[in-house]
């Protein structure tokens, strides 16, 4: 294996007050909720359409919500799935399983039965945290998937009491309100009940260092689910690195973090669930990003650390200006998951006082592996410099173990505490993605002589829309089996305000009539996510395909940018 050290020329660009190097964390995350509980007991440490929780009650409902779980017979090593939205029961049973040494496994709520289906039997979960508007779906798997305790979450009650009454009353608009945000459901355990339980004694055994944490589910390449396995080494590293990219942001000391990205998705999950934790800061949820109550919120306890994507910081922006609320205030907003565009950082920075810097990572690296400094020093079009810790090389992608020239294109590879060990169960998998210790990133980069890297290709077809992952192939399968469907392709092409948008070209079958094209769409959307579904749709008389007919779909994508004349 190899074990040399190579050159780190980018900790010369880094940030005033920015270390090179952290050093080897330890304990668990569990620790970091009650350092900030022993440290702020009675500072907000949640806040949700304005009800506060301090932290000290906040650990008390995790302590108790451990205890419900031991139960129902939770074990440490045991796989315990979360399917819920942005809001505090998210928090409490995040960290309520980890208490127990246990594997959170965090789902998009959003999911069809489908999807989420094909990850429980991935992992096979017998405990399971739902959201009340999604236990049909979990409930309707088929026998041998039976989930034997779900835990229902009514996220209504973790309301003001004055919004709850509201929602009650019997008018249009509350029982609309009421119904995108709840449902009636039996057959499952109350969220309530499991916290009611007595806290869980301090000398129950905490989880190790190196234990695995979080299950985190990719996409990759061939729509086949494959969870990272994150260990709390790797999820504390990472929170710890995010701690020193920031040094101007001090622990306590009114720290306000937005949780407008959703924490099922690794990006949120570590910028919210962990780091903002560790800060001992006021984790502001949002179940759903809404300009108009991000602003209202704004007007009272401006972000200190607001981590986002670019529609959203372009969604916000505008809205202030309509509304005439400002943002300064704003310190340090971090974007990630697709390329963000100067023209917005200059308005954006200009409307805060603050500054708007790139970042890039993957959930096979806890996320975070690089950013843009928080300083005047940045530079645009890059995703910024490997934090600290963090080493990475350029190599030939055909021939992984050499290095190409410095400053030439190639595949990043990476090293680091935050890079995790293998995916769940896939030894073949894991082993496809590692070369002599280091992670295979897919990504084509350039690294210039200050250290600062540029995506300038993926190896990998994924499409990244609105900072989610798309796997074409899942896309591809699902509209191949509509009747009119001969065969597709799937490809990304520039979108302004999502990165990329999913498009297919579809090739017809023999005596498939005219076109419906709408149908096609909503035949898609009946199987997945809405964000997968395409947003267009270009009917071909055929697909280009290599000799051993594999799609081409590097060939697709430059003949429908051609053909709509899209920027690339």
């Amino acid at each position: 294996m190899t074990t040399f050290d190579p050159p780190r020329p980018w900790t010369a660009s880094y940030a005033e007050g920015v270390p090179a190097e952290l050093g080897p964390v330890s304990g668990s995350l569990v620790d970091i909720v009650e350092a900030s509980a022993r440290d702020y007991p009675e500072a907000p440490a949640l806040q949700f359409f304005g009800r506060e929780t301090p932290y000290h009650a906040l650990l008390d409902s995790i302590e108790r919500a451990a205890a419900g779980l031991k139960a129902l017979g939770v074990r440490s090593g045991d796989p315990v799935a979360i399917v819920l939205p942005n809001c505090p029961q998210h928090i409490v049973a995040f960290y309520a399983i980890l208490r127990l040494g246990a594997i959170v496994v965090e789902h998009n709520p959003l999911y069809t039965p489908r999807e989420l289906r094909k990850q429980f039997e991935d992992h096979g979960a017998k405990h399971a945290i739902v959201w009340s508007k999604v236990v049909g779906s979990v409930q309707e798997f088929p026998a041998d998937l039976t989930v034997p305790h779900v835990i229902s979450v009514d996220v209504t009650k973790a309301m003001p009491f004055g919004m709850r009454v509201a929602l009650r009353l019997p008018i249009a608009k509350a029982r609309d309100a009421r119904r995108s945000l709840t449902e009636r459901v039996s057959g499952t355990i109350a969220w309530e009940t499991l916290v009611a339980a007595e806290p869980l004694p301090a000398s129950h055994p905490k989880p190790a260092t190196d234990d695995l944490a979080i299950i985190q589910y990719t996409s990759g390449t061939t729509g086949t689910p494959k969870g990272a396995a994150l260990t709390h080494r790797n999820l504390l590293s990472n929170a710890k690195q995010a701690q020193a990219w920031v040094p101007s942001i001090h622990r306590g000391e009114g720290c306000v973090v937005y949780a407008v990205l959703p924490m099922f998705h690794a990006y949120g999950l570590t910028l919210c669930l962990t780091f903002a934790m560790s800060m001992g800061a006021r984790l502001v949820l949002f179940p759903r990003f809404d300009p108009d109550m991000v602003l209202e919120v704004a007007k009272k306890h401006p972000a200190t650390f607001l981590p986002l994507v670019p529609p959203i910081a372009d969604r916000l922006l505008k809205a202030a200006k309509e509304k005439g609320v400002s943002l300064q205030g704003t310190s340090i907003a971090i974007s990630g998951a697709m390329a963000l565009p100067h023209e917005l950082v200059v308005p954006f920075e200009a409307a805060t006082g603050g500054y708007l810097v790139e970042g890039y990572g993957l959930s096979e690296c806890s996320p975070v592996l690089m950013a843009n400094p928080v300083a005047a020093h940045r530079v645009p079009g890059t995703v910024g410099l490997p934090l600290p810790d963090t080493e990475c090389r350029v190599v030939d992608p055909d021939e992984p173990t050499r290095d190409v020239p410095a400053g030439e294109r190639g595949e990043l590879v990476v090293r680091g505490p935050q890079v995790f060990q293998g995916y769940y169960g896939k030894p073949e998998e894991t082993e496809r993605v590692f070369v002599d210790g280091w992670f295979r990133t897919g990504d084509i980069v350039q690294i210039d002589d200050a250290g600062f890297v540029r995506i300038v290709d993926r190896i990998k077809e994924l499409i990244i829309t609105g900072g989610f992952n798309v796997a074409p192939t899942e896309v591809e399968n699902a509209l191949r089996q509509h009747p009119q469907v001969d065969d597709a392709a799937v490809v990304g092409l520039p979108n302004e305000r999502s990165g990329e948008e999913v498009v297919a070209a579809v090739v017809l079958s023999p005596g498939a009539g005219d076109p419906d094209i709408e149908g096609i769409r909503e035949f898609a959307r009946s199987i997945l996510t809405p964000y997968k579904v395409p947003r267009r749709v270009f009917i071909v008389d055929e697909l280009p395909k290599s000799l051993i007919g594999k799609v081409l779909r590097r060939q697709v994508r430059e003949s429908l940018l051609n053909l709509t004349g899209a920027a690339q």
